[in-house]
């Protein structure tokens, strides 16, 4: 199959699943309360019965977030390498209670998906790692939302095991132990302090892995796997609300989806 076709194939899969932007939530905290306990009633295989607007997340087709299998994947080398424009902006961290974010509210640059821009919003953590790997688990899994203009969403997954420190994590750990209800200042933050890489990942479309579970976002997961020290989990864990200790949602059914792999070995050119 020559290259055009493969990308122009590539193009109507994203045309096809992704909904109208007036299909699109903005990205905000949810309007009910939820959790992560299935004993609780109000746990992620009840989610879809909270309320009216989260439906998807019970009968959904195309949801996030799911076991990634190398027997599965197919190489799509036309994908190309993963275009990321960040560049430092004013950020706050804010504890939501089932996660701590990180938000950007000035321009922190974009990234740049089949001639689409998408506009870095937040970073947010997940323990354990929400997508697997070939049915393994990381300790965690940092999720990179960017929106388009037209309210389409697009994410990039990073999966982290214990290690060296995270750099970016280095430098807001101590107000990651603070953060309460009120959001902090942590001035001019650079998303290029997380190392993302760009010459291997997994692509296909998903949806959020919190209510609504709105779909027909772009996933991008990285291959590498990252490290954070056990310091830097433990203030995660510690910060969020009881019973969010773990806030990762199980993998859920691909349905026929195709997940997608690129990769560019050392030396290749581009």
């Amino acid at each position: 199959m020559t290259l055009p076709i493969i990308c122009k194939l590539f193009s109507l899969v994203l045309l096809v699943s992704i909904p109208s932007s007036s299909s699109f939530p903005t990205i905000s905290e949810a309007d009910e309360k939820f959790t992560y306990s299935e004993g609780s009633g109000k746990g992620p295989k009840n989610w879809g019965n909270i309320n009216p607007k989260w439906t998807v997340c019970g009968n959904g087709k195309s949801q996030s977030p799911i076991d990634i299998v190398d027997e599965r994947v197919k190489e799509l080398p036309q994908l190309g390498r993963l275009k990321r424009y960040y560049k430092p902006a004013p950020a706050v961290l804010q504890n939501k209670g089932h996660s701590i974010t990180l938000k950007w509210n000035g321009d922190a640059g974009k990234i740049n998906i089949n001639g689409t821009f998408y506009n870095l919003m937040q970073f947010h953590w997940h323990t354990p790692s929400e997508h697997t790997f070939n049915g393994s688990k990381f300790d965690l899994e940092l999720h990179a939302v960017h929106q388009s203009s037209k309210g389409e969403t697009a994410v990039i997954g990073v999966w982290y095991k214990i290690g060296l420190p995270d750099s970016l994590l280095s430098k807001l750990v101590n107000h990651i132990k603070s953060v309460k209800e009120q959001e902090i200042d942590v001035g001019i933050i650079n998303p290029k302090d997380t190392k993302f890489g760009n010459k291997k990942y997994y692509r296909y479309i998903g949806s959020f892995t919190t209510p609504p579970c709105t779909e027909g976002v772009i996933w991008t997961t990285m291959k590498k796997v990252r490290t954070i020290s056990v310091e830097q989990l433990k203030a995660l864990k510690e910060a969020v609300d009881h019973g969010f200790e773990q806030n990762a949602r199980a993998t859920q059914e691909l349905n026929g989806r195709q997940v997608y792999l690129y990769t560019q070995e050392d030396g290749k050119s581009v």
